[in-house]
């Protein structure tokens, strides 16, 4: 009697896991581990550990890798290792065989075996968490003149007064963005990433979906995202961070759609903390499945309860600043946004037009459990992308779009203040944007203003000192003196005033020592003023009585 239950049991595993051949294996616990926080350089990146120390964020046991004894006790069973997640305590599989997935969960330190999808590479899906959709190009009408030539991407720039950054010299430098997507097609030997590989700004690349470091010969969009960041191509497409260093990160099988992707994306999150990045991009988005037994509906949005909104989640306690596309569901029956963009403390970003109207396909708020989604909005209407399979710039629309213009611009912002918190810096971005304080459910708190929020940080970490540069009288009434610094022929003086407003601008001539700003024009109140010459950038507040 035994025999014949057990064989039935067998049997009926193996009918319900024959089209199955992946899995997450969730575990207890980390295990005796044979790492040790006391040495988190053997696991974290020098980066990533000055990322926590710098904003005082503890290294704890979620930072601990799971235990080789686990992994090689899942693979001495026949499994074929996938992908880890630490923050999950998960281990994704590939087997066909319902023994192997037996002893697995007879092993004594795993909690649960689920299935989480199949080999896909001939089981195309049309996939909704892709949102590009390239049109042709429009006439763009020029903004005012800036530093650099934008060419036909002025408009997403100057849309949220990225340029002002730019001007300053804030271009990304010295910040590190990981870009996770469907793969980075030709990006290898696209003309808009010249000057990407020239100064060696990839620092690393890996696919988590195939497990090696070639990314370019998968899926065309990361490749159109990436060029709104990191593309420099005068006259035609300059990127919101094209100083910036990248990582290039696939965990999307565009093929079909299984809940593997998101343990995918939580491994690529995971392996860009360690590698110490400051700001995580995804253009990536889920609800539904090729098995409708693993959808998510909208109940789920709160944050806490998706592997891929876990892991965003994570990713922002320690340290990252995430940007996440709303999704495009606005037309559709879903019309809510997508996972992981109801992840808590990151910035899911909807998308508007060139004149900044909601853009109709753009996922709408909010989350589950109430709180503000999406967070902000950028260009995701005919954005200007590169194309990977011509030297040309063409319109592409969806919040695939939006969400990178709005990652580079954040990693200019921190490259600023590098001594803020991700939280501060993603405060700041929120409380400068055009419908702060009135969210509402389509743009939430709207399109920031990064020359905003540049002011309201205060004093940037720039270069100078604050000693050197004579403001007097401070405080000012009726006018205030500027000297020159000694070394500098020539400087610009401008003044703004708490919302960023420019009011003031004015050129040193190289025989001037000293600018007299009349002021009796302006209000009372606190305004920055700031001296830019090619050697320093100073700025200070200054308060008229």
């Amino acid at each position: 009697m035994k025999s014949i239950l057990t064989l039935l049991c067998l049997l009926f595993y193996s009918l319900s896991y024959a089209q199955q051949d992946r899995y997450v294996i969730e575990l207890s616990d980390k295990g005796n581990s044979i790492y040790s926080l006391n040495n988190p350089q053997d696991f974290l990146s020098t980066r990533s550990i000055n990322r926590r120390l710098t904003q005082g964020i503890a290294i704890d046991s979620s930072d601990l890798p799971i235990s080789p004894v686990y992994i090689n006790a899942i693979a001495n069973t026949g499994a074929q290792i996938l992908n880890q997640s630490k923050w999950l305590n998960t281990v994704t599989i590939f087997t066909t065989n319902p023994t192997v997935l037996s002893s697995i969960q007879s092993l004594p330190f795993v909690n649960n075996v689920k299935n989480v999808g199949r080999f896909s590479s001939n089981n195309p899906y049309p996939s909704k968490k892709l949102f590009e959709n390239i049109s042709p190009l429009k006439t763009i009408h020029p903004f005012t003149a800036s530093v650099l030539n934008y060419g036909p991407s002025e408009r997403q720039i100057k849309m949220m007064n990225g340029d002002a950054l730019h001007d300053l010299g804030f271009r990304g430098n010295g910040m590190l963005i990981a870009v996770i997507d469907a793969g980075f097609f030709f990006s290898d030997s696209m003309i808009v990433f010249d000057s990407l590989r020239a100064n060696n700004q990839i620092i690393a690349t890996y696919d988590f979906v195939d497990r090696e470091t070639n990314v370019y010969n998968d899926h065309m969009h990361g490749s159109y995202v990436l060029s709104t960041m990191a593309g420099y191509w005068e006259g035609n497409i300059i990127g919101t961070a094209p100083k910036a260093s990248y990582l290039l990160l696939r965990s999307e099988d565009v093929n079909s759609e299984f809940i593997i992707e998101e343990y995918n994306w939580a491994s690529a999150a995971e392996f860009a903390d360690s590698a110490g990045a400051d700001i995580i991009n995804s253009s990536l988005g889920y609800t539904e499945f090729n098995d409708s037994t693993q959808n998510h509906v909208h109940a789920d949005q709160d944050g806490l309860t998706t592997p891929v909104s876990r892991a965003a989640g994570m990713a922002s306690l320690k340290g990252l600043v995430v940007c996440n596309s709303a999704g495009n569901e606005g037309n559709s029956p879903w019309q809510k946004i997508m996972c992981p963009a109801d992840a808590i403390n990151i910035l899911a970003v909807a998308a508007v037009d060139s004149a900044g109207v909601y853009a109709s396909f753009s996922s709408r708020g909010h989350s589950a459990d109430g709180r503000i989604k999406p967070d902000v909005a950028a260009m995701g209407l005919q954005t200007i992308v590169a194309s990977p399979f011509a030297p040309i710039v063409h319109g592409g629309n969806g919040t695939s779009f939006a969400s990178p213009l709005m990652a580079g611009m954040a990693a200019c912002l921190w490259q600023a203040y590098p001594n803020k918190s991700n939280s501060t810096i993603m405060q700041a971005i929120r409380s400068s944007a055009s419908q702060f304080p009135n969210p509402d459910s389509l743009l939430s708190y709207g399109i920031p203003n990064f020359n905003q929020a540049f002011n309201a940080l205060g004093i940037p970490d720039v270069s100078g000192s604050g000693n050197d540069w004579l403001i007097y009288p401070i405080p000012f009434q009726e006018s205030i003196n500027v000297h020159s610094l000694s070394n500098d022929l020539s400087a610009e003086i401008t003044m703004f005033d708490m919302t960023g407003r420019l009011i003031f601008q004015s050129q040193f001539a190289f025989h001037q020592s000293v600018l007299q700003i009349p002021t009796s024009p302006f209000s009372k109140g606190t305004y920055i003023i700031q001296y830019r010459s090619d050697s320093v950038l100073l700025r200070k507040k200054i308060i008229k009585l």
